[in-house]
């Protein structure tokens, strides 16, 4: 996995600055995401090394597999992983440029660990909540934890905030052996 982040970081870094330069932030972001979806499916993957395909097939493949519009520069950018054999790590670069957007945007990503599904209305609220706390715009994302029996563990970046009832539950017991 670390030799995928690594191989992944140049060409991440290079489309988080063609596509900051066009002004296109949102649009690379939809088609990587479309783009790592379709090369996380099996069918493509048993492509990736086919010698009865040659790369532009596999491009054509890969960006027609998206339902997207594409730019140009975006079927260079494919084209330029498929002959390098890279096209394989777009997971990887799909999540790098969106950490490079959201560091570029101001915005930090929120985990919230929940018992429960949240509700739209309260999941706004704690997201206005968290956005207080922090000082900053947050994207939340919601995570079932049903071990949490109740309350909200919220993570953003490296400090977390444990307002379940196994967190009190664990504060508790330590209390109590001490």
């Amino acid at each position: 996995m670390a030799e995928n982040v690594t191989l992944a970081r140049p060409y991440a870094e290079a489309v988080f600055a063609l596509a900051r330069e066009a002004g296109a932030l949102e649009t690379w972001s939809g088609l990587l995401g479309r783009l790592a979806d379709v090369v996380a499916d099996a069918q493509v993957q048993a492509c990736f090394g086919n010698p009865l395909l040659s790369s532009q097939q596999i491009t054509r493949l890969l960006v027609e597999s998206t339902g997207l519009e594409v730019s140009a520069e975006a079927d260079n950018f494919v084209q330029l992983l498929v002959e390098n054999d890279r096209a394989q790590v777009l997971p990887e670069i799909r999540t790098m440029f969106e950490e490079l957007r959201s560091e570029h945007e101001g915005v930090r990503n929120a985990v919230v660990s929940s018992a429960f599904p949240i509700e739209a209305d309260a999941l706004a609220t704690l997201t206005s909540d968290i956005e207080a706390f922090f000082k900053s715009k947050v994207r939340v994302s919601v995570v079932l934890a049903p071990e949490l029996i109740g309350g909200v563990r919220i993570a953003v970046g490296d400090e977390v905030i444990d307002a379940s009832v196994r967190g009190k539950l664990d504060s508790l017991a330590a209390a109590l052996q001490n």
